[in-house]
């Protein structure tokens, strides 16, 4: 019994050494490529072991045999799954992991001008920021434009989709687009005489870009730019590395269609690659009278060298017409329906619209990355930009809207056909009655280089250096697009002197040409001088700067500061107005500049906490340089001076990651222009004015104060659900006194006053919004979606005014469902699916309003807003299907 027992004893003994010894240590390092991710689970698969990595991302794990699986995962990332070998007893070291992000990395998706293109990763100082991956704007879009991707950010409003197809707006922390600043691949695309953002150009950005960066106030960009609200980046695709491709099939509501087709050489063995995309799109619009068609292109050529060299050639464009339609009063929706639009009708019983855009805007870029060292990287990338297009509109005498709300352009015709020798004759107006179509044109040639030399001092010190150079040439006049029956028309005007005087020369031009307002052919087509109406104008404008940033930076502690100086050249040239002697104005310089510094510290695991400040000297938009459109130079303008101030909080774990940000933004001596259509009060006012022109208010010296919180956060509780959330609370202010310029269509001044605005609230983007959304995996490959949002404290776009109207709150749901379907032996062969519903419980809601008229004991109402404000309703429930390839 002795014997038995100790042999047992022995067994059990050489068990337990073999047990142990069996064991091995696993460790390793995650990372998402660009830094550690600190609370990251690592679980030995099949097993209940697990550990989570720690502040820097390091993690060990033991392991109860030789051999075996490790299963990585994190919020935001690709579960990742990595095999493992290990000795009796030792450790192995598996070096660093680094996970993918669920929607394309970042790392991958900036393959050219890693050192122009200014994401916020690059910058180890925190900013508050959100990123839109190519997923989901190709999930998401349907038939809007790229600003129908932010609606889920905060402080982010979109508005305008009412006007059209690429009508929209977008503004951050309550500042419009002229004061937010969007780049396409580091250069900046704002423009340059008005820093506004026209989408209808960029209606093809939903197919060609991979990402969107939406950078919140002072943002992480080198460049002396307008980001008062925030930087938007836009990062297109590039020369892809693999061979591949994908056509596309969408259909929508109101007869909408789009087809794309996209095709990838690869990277050849030499360095070559070429990768390419068309699209086609055409529909009715949501609402009446807004119909569109459009196409966009893309070509992309890439040649890495050697080592050392990579460079990439990129040529896109969206040429595009679209019907447009403008604010109404509530009392004409009430009357014809939410989808009135009167600036169309028929002619011959055809559909005819007096108003449509059409525009074609090439770019072209070419990058060159240059790895002079370890340490030392180049990025430069000069570009180009050719803009071509307009606006039409009307021009003359134009009849009262018959009873139907339509034009009727059969009347126009028979009138203008009753006119002896069919001859217009106007001095900015028709005296005898006449009425033609014509067209704003606006055409540009922009030119620019940007480029950034990056040194890493030290291991924890980087310095970074660049320029930016632009040059512009802008041309805006206005041409006949329909004589509507005439044979001519005749323009008469008093020529200006050096002054702006009256010079008592008399000058006409007859003409007898038309331009068509379609996109291809303005591209190639420029009617000539003499057979130009109502203004015929243009601008230089030379821009040069130069950018530096200092950047030290540690495990847990980093600092930035960031300067840059910058001169701007204005001439501006009118070949229509003046005697030949006097068609140059002086030529006006401003020289501005910006310092940005901040901050950060990541303490315990998961906590991090930053501040920024910056000041901006922002030279005045070109055309707030010349006074009333004219060669006057306007001593009112000046620079505008910008301080922001930020700090935030951010956590991140497995399961969740949240960032909190709070910011105030003073922005003084700005001048600002908003637009509305002429009411019947504005023809009594101003009797030159007809009912529907457009008329131009530009506010001077006026100063605003922008406080608010941001709070944003995602999670993933369990594998198949992703959950995300955002809350944000502005109080955006006027402060002080404004002067007030109001302007007709032509640009000529009705009338000039002062008054207080100090307290009253800024217009044209909700001060609070707060969403809610998810998607979640049903099976593999099917999943659905949806995102809840809710506007609060949205006032009138009516610049600065001591007692602004507040709009109605409204909240929406947009959903969605999507199915991957993979065939053939192609790890990337695929048959994707996706059908959305946006605004699915078909809300009725004021998306926006262009007056502040308040209620009286005598006024008709509509949710407690007087029906004699003008503005547009919110689109209601549309819906949009696709169907992709992938191969």
């Amino acid at each position: 019994m002795k014997k038995m027992k100790n042999w047992l004893l022995t067994g059990l003994f050489f068990m337990i050494v073999s047990t142990v010894f069996s064991q091995g240590k696993v460790t390793g390092t995650i990372t998402d490529g660009t830094g550690s991710l600190p609370g990251a689970n690592v679980a030995i698969k099949g097993s209940s072991t697990a550990t989570s990595t720690d502040f820097d991302g390091k993690f060990t794990i033991t392991s109860p045999s030789n051999t075996g699986e490790l299963v990585i995962s994190f919020l935001g990332y690709n579960v990742q799954t990595v095999k493992f070998n290990v000795s009796n007893g030792a450790t192995t070291n598996l070096g660093t992991i680094v996970l993918v992000s669920d929607s394309n990395e970042l790392g991958e998706i900036v393959v050219m001008g890693k050192g122009i293109i200014d994401l916020a990763k690059d910058r180890k100082t925190p900013i508050a920021v959100s990123t839109i991956k190519a997923a989901d704007i190709q999930a998401k879009i349907g038939t809007a434009d790229v600003t129908q991707t932010m609606v889920n950010t905060p402080s982010v409003y979109v508005a305008g989709q009412a006007g059209g197809y690429g009508d929209s707006r977008v503004n951050v922390r309550g500042f419009a687009q002229d004061n937010t600043a969007f780049l396409l691949n580091g250069q900046p695309i704002n423009g340059m005489e008005d820093g506004k953002m026209y989408w209808s150009n960029w209606s093809g950005m939903s197919d060609i870009a991979n990402a969107i960066q939406i950078q919140r106030g002072l943002g992480s960009s080198k460049l002396a730019i307008s980001s008062v609200g925030g930087t938007v980046n836009f990062i297109t695709r590039a020369t892809e590395k693999q061979e591949g491709g994908f056509v596309s099939l969408g259909v929508a509501n109101d007869n909408y269609f789009k087809t794309t087709a996209t095709y990838n050489t690869g990277v050849n063995a030499k360095g070559w690659g070429t990768s390419v995309m068309l699209s086609h799109w055409q529909g009715d619009g949501y609402n009446d009278g807004t119909r569109g068609e459009g196409q966009t292109y893309f070509v992309s050529v890439g040649y890495k060298a050697n080592d050392k060299h990579s460079f990439n050639f990129l040529l896109t464009g969206a040429p595009q017409w679209h019907d447009q339609n403008f604010t109404k009063s509530i009392d004409s929706y009430l009357k014809y329906g939410r989808k009135y639009n009167n600036n169309w009708g028929t002619q011959g019983g055809e559909y005819k619209s007096e108003r449509t855009n059409y525009y074609h805007k090439p770019v072209a870029n070419l990058n060159w990355d240059y790895d002079i060292s370890d340490k030392t990287q180049l990025s430069t990338v000069l570009y180009g930009s050719w803009g071509r297009g307009g606006g039409t509109g009307n021009y003359g005498t134009k009849p009262a809207t018959p009873a139907g709300g339509q034009i009727n352009f059969d009347g126009i015709l028979a009138s203008n056909q009753a006119i002896v020798n069919g001859t217009g004759n106007a001095d900015g107006r028709s005296t005898n009655g006449a009425y033609v179509i014509r067209a704003s044109v606006n055409n540009h040639a922009w030119y620019g280089l940007v480029s950034n030399l990056k040194n890493q001092l030290t291991d924890n010190l980087a310095l970074n250096v660049g320029l930016d150079l632009r040059t512009y040439k802008g041309t805006h006049f206005r041409q006949v697009s329909d004589f509507m029956g005439l044979s001519s028309w005749t323009d008469t005007r008093n020529l200006k002197d050096g002054n702006s005087n009256p010079s008592g020369t008399m000058k006409s031009n007859y003409v007898t040409q038309m331009g068509r307002a379609l996109p291809w052919p303005a591209t190639f087509n420029t009617i000539g001088e003499d057979q130009r109406i109502d203004y015929d104008y243009g601008e230089t404008i030379s821009y040069g700067g130069v950018f530096s940033q200092l950047e030290y930076s540690n495990d847990s502690f980093s600092a930035f500061f960031q300067g840059s100086l910058s001169n701007q050249s204005h001439q501006r040239e009118d070949r229509f107005d003046y005697l030949p002697q006097n068609q140059k104005s002086e030529k006006v310089n401003n020289v501005g500049y910006n310092v940005k510094a901040g901050t950060s510290y990541k303490f315990a695991e998961n906590h991090s906490i930053y501040a920024n400040a910056g000041y901006y000297s922002r030279q005045p938009y070109h055309d707030n340089i010349y006074l009333n459109f004219t060669n006057a130079v306007n001593p009112l303008t000046s620079n505008e001076k910008i301080l922001g101030l930020e700090a935030g909080y951010t956590f991140t774990s497995k399961f969740v990651s949240a960032s909190l940000n709070a910011y105030r933004t003073s922005w003084k001596d700005r001048v600002t222009t908003t637009s509305t259509t002429a009411t019947a009060a504005d023809v009594t006012k101003y009797p030159s004015l007809t009912l529907g022109d457009i008329i131009y208010r530009t506010n001077e010296g006026v100063e605003q104060v922008h406080n608010g919180i941001e709070l944003d956060f995602t999670a993933k509780p369990i594998q198949a659900l992703s959950l995300t959330g955002f809350l944000s609370v502005g109080d955006w202010q006027y402060k002080g006194n404004v002067v007030t310029t109001t302007r007709d269509e032509s640009l000529s001044t009705l009338d000039r006053a002062q008054q207080d605005v100090d307290g009253g609230k800024v217009g044209d983007a909700a001060q609070v919004t707060y969403g809610l959304g998810f998607r979640y995996e049903i099976v593999k490959n099917l999943s659905i979606d949806s995102d809840w949002r809710y506007y609060d404290k949205l006032y009138s776009n009516v610049g600065a005014v001591k007692n602004n109207l507040e709009l109605p709150s409204y909240d929406l749901v947009d959903a969605g469902i999507s199915y991957k379907l993979f065939i053939g032996k192609g790890k990337h062969d695929s048959i994707g699916f996706r059908f959305n519903v946006n605004n699915v419980f078909d809300e009725v809601y004021l998306s926006e309003l262009t007056t502040a008229t308040a209620t009286t004991a005598t006024s008709t109402n509509y949710k407690g807003i007087n029906v004699a404000n003008t503005g547009f309703f919110g689109l209601g429930r549309t819906w949009n299907f696709s169907l992709r390839y992938n191969f």
